[in-house]
């Protein structure tokens, strides 16, 4: 799973490579294998040894999308799914060839937050229709081709299931 801490533009991918018992792990972190031991976890943090060093996370936040916490008493943001908005623009057309696509739908289930445009109004692929919020997190739905919104299927406060039509676009 990819993973980007605030202020830092590279994310890195975490990945659990083995399990070895008795709560040590083997990590990898990147293209780079650590060694982990597990000492306490419990709802408020967790303590571990990371590659002969020991850590203590304090859990403050955690959303879909971010987790706060303090790590040896500095504060850390995680942003989780950095790829989420390429994956809804991909998947609600934005990476189709062709202008055939009339309809842009919804790839995940939400409430309308806010429309941006009118039907009448001219788009171009990537402006944005409207946003959507999902498991506390708001997530832009962009036009899939250049065209006239001919079309808006919803309504502010209103709530779409995935695969819902948002807007018709020719």
């Amino acid at each position: 799973m990819d993973y980007k801490i605030q202020d830092i533009e590279k994310s890195f991918n975490g990945k659990l490579i083995a399990n070895l018992g008795n709560n040590d792990y083997v990590i990898k972190i990147n293209d780079n294998e650590h060694k982990l031991k597990i000492i306490t976890v419990n709802s408020k943090g967790i303590e571990f040894i990371l590659d002969q060093k020991y850590h203590k996370a304090k859990y403050l936040e955690h959303t879909t999308n971010e987790m706060n916490i303090i790590i040896d008493n500095v504060p850390v943001v995680i942003n989780l799914h950095t790829h989420f908005n390429e994956v809804v623009y991909k998947n609600t057309g934005g990476a189709a060839t062709g202008n055939a696509q009339l309809a842009l739908k919804s790839q995940i289930p939400g409430k309308v937050v806010s429309i941006s445009v009118a039907e009448g109004d001219s788009v171009k692929k990537g402006d944005v229709v409207c946003t959507l919020e999902s498991m506390k997190m708001q997530v832009s739905v962009k036009a899939h081709k250049d065209g006239v919104v001919k079309l808006i299927k919803v309504k502010e406060t209103g709530t779409v299931a995935k695969g819902d039509v948002i807007a018709e676009i020719e």
